[in-house]
């Protein structure tokens, strides 16, 4: 009887793309991601700016690159893929993130899905299967777009361990949400666990090759996926099945998957994936399963923005707030999300990323420009040498505040309330 197999590495910075490339090995994945088709490289970015467990890692992304090259993947046939929000500067982020290093160190195309990118409506890509959604038809009375350029081709998710705000973790799962919503994917916050599972659903109907690798080199507990606190745990996950390892990972940071994450639960129910643990073909370095992280969860003390958003979509709030963000008045939220996070909460939490620098993932991190390796050595284990810590960071709490500043104006300018208005008149010219 066939089992979700999902495999898990202790790693480290001296062979981490060894480790990398025995990881998507021992999962199968030349047995899902066929060479002959375009693969995309979902990268996640949940912060234009770096912070750590929160966004795709650099040695992440260089890994299942160098592990696909070694393979015999071809790289025209790869390309990295982003979305964006209109809270996060997507490309402010590779950069911030250095995600953008990998991509052009190895010459892959870098596809920004709202960049010249054709979306087709939900009934055009998938057919009947809509008929089949928990909850997208409610919420998009006239349906919804996808990219046009997923359909047919292979994907591989690249997100990392973490807790969030709204689903208590996310993972492979939830990666999809920003590339697979065209617009107002806020409109599906109060049923985001069913939503998941939907797109989950259409990821199965028109991805040929669905994978997912995950990063748990740094890790983040608490109101994620931005206000977290950051902990080194030096795992790496990978897997076919998008609910097997999200469970996994959920069960590494302390919670119950089908307990305790809904989307895992409503996932696992329907067959789309297995969220039991004793049911799953864990390999690898197994004993990891018997650490005990002890994860507090996004709930235990929540910053002043969740509380909030959780208040607008399910608590009292929810009746005086909720109907301004599906009308031209939405755009309030995303002025307050971006004033609070990047003007507040990050330039106050600075520490934190300074002192996680420190580490040998960090000192890799910030040292990552001198120390990445040629495109053509698919020898090297890692990096025995990650430079020294950085003595201050490279930009001060003021600099950091002037880069802030402009994500106000885009926050407006990329708002889906007015985007779609614009695109309506240019469409009639």
């Amino acid at each position: 009887m066939y089992k979700s197999k999902v495999a898990i590495l202790k790693t480290s910075p001296e062979t981490i793309l060894d480790d990398y490339h025995r990881l998507m090995n021992l999962a199968d994945y030349q047995s899902v991601i066929q060479k002959e088709l375009d693969t995309a490289l979902k990268i996640n970015i949940s912060w234009h700016f770096f912070y750590p467990g929160s966004s795709t890692t650099p040695w992440q992304l260089d890994g299942v690159i160098r592990a696909m090259k070694r393979d015999g993947y071809k790289t025209d046939l790869i390309h990295g893929c982003h979305n964006r929000t209109v809270v996060i500067d997507a490309h402010l982020g590779e950069r911030e993130n250095k995600q953008i290093d990998p991509i052009r160190n190895h010459g892959l195309r870098n596809i920004h899905l709202y960049e010249g990118e054709e979306w087709i409506h939900i009934r055009e890509a998938v057919g009947d299967l809509a008929d089949d959604f928990m909850v997208l038809n409610d919420v998009y009375k006239k349906g919804f777009m996808i990219p046009k350029r997923f359909i047919g081709e292979n994907i591989i998710h690249l997100p990392t361990i973490k807790t969030h705000i709204f689903t208590t973790t996310t993972g492979a799962m939830k990666n999809a949400f920003g590339g697979l919503l065209n617009e107002k994917r806020h409109w599906t916050h109060p049923v985001i666990h069913e939503t998941v599972v939907d797109l989950l659903m259409i990821q199965k109907k028109i991805h040929p090759g669905l994978f997912a690798v995950m990063d748990g080199t740094f890790v983040g507990d608490g109101p994620g996926p931005r206000c977290m606190t950051p902990y080194v745990k030096n795992v790496i996950l990978a897997s076919e099945d998008q609910v097997a390892i999200d469970a996994v990972a959920a069960k590494l940071m302390g919670f119950d998957p089908l307990g305790d994450l809904k989307f895992v639960r409503l996932a696992h129910e329907k067959g789309l994936g297995c969220g039991e643990i004793k049911e799953m073909n864990i390999v690898g370095d197994t004993e990891v399963l018997d650490e005990e992280w002890g994860f507090v969860g996004p709930f235990y003390k929540m910053t002043f923005a969740s509380r909030m958003q959780h208040r607008i979509y399910w608590g009292w709030l929810k009746k005086p707030l909720e109907w301004t963000l599906k009308t031209v008045l939405a755009p309030w939220s995303y002025l307050a999300s971006v004033t609070y996070h990047d003007l507040f909460w990050y330039p106050v939490h600075m520490k934190w990323v300074k002192s996680i620098l420190s580490s040998t993932w960090g000192r890799l991190f910030a040292n990552w420009e001198d120390k990445q390796l040629p495109p053509d050595d698919l020898k090297s284990r890692g990096w025995k040498d990650v430079g020294k810590a950085p003595l201050k960071l490279k930009r001060s709490v003021l600099k950091h505040m002037m880069r802030s500043f402009p994500i106000l104006g885009l926050a407006i300018k990329e708002a889906p309330e007015f985007a779609a208005r614009k695109r309506k008149k240019a469409h009639k010219q």
